[in-house]
This record gives structure tokens, sequence and C-alpha cells, in this order.
């Protein structure tokens, strides 16, 4: 057993992901949100037990309930599709040719292998093949997938698929720059570093208009 836990923790260390989907159990949504507060509730419960900690006490007796809501409403909101932001599209009567970037939208997510925050931001950019979509939807879209236990990898990637589809074009692109608190408050202790990733789609693979991003966004950073 114990092997067994090193092994996983040297996967999370790692970031070995399986796909660009986010692993749920085809059993994910079977109960309601109310029955899952209740569970995680009594798990809260136990943990915060089994560290010593006396629930009896004022600033305690309500931190299960708290973080079962949380979890559930909250900073896990996006694992359920039902949240799914809808994204409609307007023809692009401007006929607008150029790209569009969305600059220093905040990500608040979840590093799956601690359950630490991850704090930034994304940038996302489209060319338009005849359709466009509100600027708030690639916001709202960031917000949607970030709300979820994630690797940066898989959230860069999911967000640059959401938009292909939603857009009909490969012609997408997206950038986060973030802190993982799993990096910053333990471990190594690192608070001075941050991880970019990047996800380039259709033109945004050609060096010219990968650059053009890069330099509305201001990173130099070479991919």
């Amino acid at each position: 057993m114990i092997q067994n836990e090193d092994f996983q923790d040297e996967i999370g260390n790692d970031h070995i992901a399986t796909s660009a989907q986010t692993p749920l159990r085809e059993d994910a949504f079977s109960i309601s949100d109310d029955e899952k507060i209740e569970l995680i509730k009594k798990d809260v419960e136990h943990i915060l037990n089994t560290l010593g900690l006396d629930l009896t006490d004022d600033s305690l007796k309500g931190t299960p309930n708290r973080v079962a809501k949380m979890f559930v409403k909250e900073i896990f909101g996006g694992l359920n599709p039902s949240k799914k932001p809808s994204s409609s599209t307007f023809d692009n009567k401007y006929k607008y040719g150029e790209m569009l970037v969305e600059k220093n939208i905040v990500v608040y997510s979840t590093c799956e292998h601690h359950l630490l925050p991850i704090v930034g931001r994304a940038h996302v950019a489209y060319i338009s093949n005849g359709t466009v979509v509100g600027l708030s939807k690639m916001n709202r879209i960031v917000d949607y997938y970030a709300k979820r236990p994630q690797v940066q990898e898989r959230l860069t990637i999911q967000i640059v698929q959401e938009l292909q589809k939603v857009l009909g074009t490969a012609d997408v692109a997206c950038v986060i720059d973030a802190k993982h608190l799993c990096v910053n408050s333990r471990g190594i202790r690192d608070i001075e570093s941050s991880t970019v990733t990047a996800e380039f789609g259709g033109k945004f693979k050609e060096d010219k208009v990968r650059r053009e991003f890069l330099d509305y966004i201001k990173l130099d950073t070479q991919f």
C-alpha cells in the first residue's frame, strides 16, 4: 500500500495526464448536488476529526458544510455539464479579418494532484471564419473549465477545443500563465515561479501569426 501511494505521488509530481478530457466516472451525476454536499460534509468532518480539531468550537463547527458547498457549488462547479455556458455566435458583419485577442482573463482553478489553488491569467485569441462570439463568453468558457480539478496543460487545451467547436474554426489560441500553490506553498515552496502553457490551433501554428499573438499579450516566451 505504501509503495502504491508513493507511486501515485510520483505520478502527480510528474504531471502525467491521461487525455484532454477531465477524468469523470459515468455515474458522476447519478446523485444530486445536495446529496453530494451531505456526503462530502461527512468526509470533511472525518478529516478534521482525524487531525485532532475540535469541531464543537464556534469557528470550526460550520467548516464541513462550508467546504462541501464550496466544492460542489463553486470551485468544482465546472464538472457539471449543466453549468456549461451557452455560447451564441453572430455573423461577422464587420468583415473583421484579423485576430481578436482577449487578454488577462482571470484564472482560478484547483490542482488535481494536491487540491491547492492555481491562480493566473489566460490570454485567448481567434481569427473569425465568418462568425464571432460575445467577448464575455470567452471569459465564461475559461471560468467553466477552470472550475474543476485540473492540470494546466489540460485546461489550456480544453479552452481551445471548446472555442474551436463554438466558432467552427481551428484558428484559436490560448496561453495561460499561472502560479500553482502546490509549488509555491509546499514542496519546494518557490513563491516566485509560475507556469506557462500554450495551445495553438490552425493559423496560430504559423510563426508569423503566433508571434503576432504573443506580441499582443507581451510574452516573449519561445514555443
